[in-house]
C-alpha cells in the first residue's frame, strides 16, 4: 500500500513587521513558492524534506500506532478501526498521549527545509513552533464517508484576500458554535458567498516530503482518503518570537514541561491534554509523555521559546 507523508502548516499572520511577507496584495515577486502563497493563499514547497527521510517518518508514525497494542497492524487494513486504534478524531488527528512531542515529530519540526521556509516568510531566524498534531488519513477508515481518492487538504484559492470583505458582509450571520473564536465554520450562506465571489476549491496535490503552506485566512478543510493510498501528515506552524509576549512564552514552557500539545498556535494560545476521551470517558490507555522522548538540538530548543524567557 502506498503512503504519503507530508508536513502541513497554516501561517499565523500576526502584527506586521518590516520585511515580512504582507500577503495583502502589496508584496513584490520572488520567483518561487512565495509567489503562489501571496497570490493563491497556499503553496507547495517541493522536497522540503528528502523523500527517504519522509518515508522514514511515515514508518515511525505507523509504528507509534502499533505501539499502543490495541490491535492495529499496518499490514491488515481491517484493523484501521476505532476499536483497534488510540483515539483519533474524525479529522484524523492524534491529539493526546504525548504524541505532539514524539522524537520523530520534533525531527520534522527541526528539518532545515521546513524551518527555512518560515524564515523566508517572516524574515527572521527567531521563531517559535507549535506543538501540533499528527494526522492519519487512512484509506480504509470504513466508518467514515468516502471522499477524494487520496484525501488531503482542500483550499479556497485566493479567498484569503477576500477575508476582510467576507467578515464584513457576513457579520450579522449567526456563527457555528466553536470551542475557540479563532475557528470559523462556514455555513451554507458563507459557502454561497465564496462561490459568488469567485472562490475556487482546490485539492492540493503533493508528494512525500513536500511542505504544504497556507495562509490561515484561506478557507480550508481536510477530507479522509477513499482510495488505496494512506495520507500521513504532521502539522507544524511557526511565528516570530517578537510576536509573542513573555506570558505566552511562560505558558508555552508549561506545555513543554507537561508534554501536551498547543494546537496550531506557536504562542500556546491554547494548551491541550494527554488524556484522550473514548466514547465520553477517559481512555483506558494512559500516556502522559511521548513513547520516544525527543532530544532537541540547539536550534530546536530555541523553537520551544524557552531560551527567550526573561528571568
Amino acid at each position: 500500500m502506498a503512503r504519503t507523508t507530508l508536513v502541513e502548516s497554516a501561517l499565523t499572520l500576526s502584527a506586521p513587521a518590516q520585511q515580512k511577507l504582507k500577503i495583502n496584495g502589496t508584496d513584490g515577486t520572488f520567483g518561487d513558492w512565495r509567489d503562489d502563497l501571496v497570490r493563491d493563499g497556499y503553496a507547495v514547497v517541493k522536497g522540503a524534506i528528502p523523500r527517504d527521510r519522509a518515508l522514514h517518518y511515515a514508518d515511525r508514525m505507523l509504528s507509534l500506532l502499533e505501539s499502543f497494542g490495541t490491535g492495529y497492524d499496518r499490514n491488515d487494513p481491517s484493523t484501521v478501526h476505532p476499536d483497534k486504534l488510540p483515539v483519533i478524531n474524525e479529522k484524523g488527528m492524534l491529539l493526546n498521549y504525548g504524541a505532539a512531542h514524539e522524537d520523530f515529530v520534533w525531527a520534522i519540526r527541526s528539518e532545515p527545509g521546513v524551518i527555512s521556509a518560515f524564515e523566508q516568510v517572516y524574515a527572521t531566524e527567531d521563531l517559535l513552533v507549535s506543538f501540533d498534531a499528527i494526522n492519519y488519513g487512512f484509506a480504509n477508515r470504513a466508518h467514515l464517508p468516502a471522499n477524494k481518492p487520496d484525501g488531503g487538504l482542500i483550499v479556497c484559492k485566493g479567498a484569503h484576500l477576500l477575508s476582510e470583505q467576507f467578515h464584513e458582509d457576513m457579520k450579522g450571520e449567526e456563527r457555528i458554535p466553536a470551542w475557540t473564536n479563532e475557528w470559523y465554520g462556514f455555513t451554507d450562506a458563507g459557502m454561497a458567498w465564496l462561490k459568488d465571489h469567485g472562490g475556487e476549491w482546490i485539492k492540493v496535490e503533493a508528494e512525500p516530503g513536500d511542505l504544504l503552506l497556507w495562509d490561515s485566512r484561506t478557507p480550508h478543510y481536510n477530507v479522509p482518503a477513499s482510495g488505496t493510498q494512506d495520507r500521513l501528515a504532521v502539522y507544524t506552524c511557526y511565528m516570530p518570537v517578537a510576536d509573542a509576549s513573555q506570558e505566552d512564552l511562560v505558558r508555552k514552557k508549561a506545555a513543554w514541561d507537561a508534554k501536551v500539545g498547543t494546537t496550531h498556535w506557536p504562542n500556546a494560545l491554547h494548551s491541550g491534554t494527554n488524556v484522550a476521551m473514548r466514547n465520553g470517558k477517559p481512555d483506558s490507555i494512559v500516556r502522559n509523555e511521548p513513547l520516544n522522548k525527543p532530544v532537541l538540538s540547539e536550534r530546536a530548543f530555541r523553537l520551544t521559546g524557552i531560551p527567550y524567557i526573561k528571568v
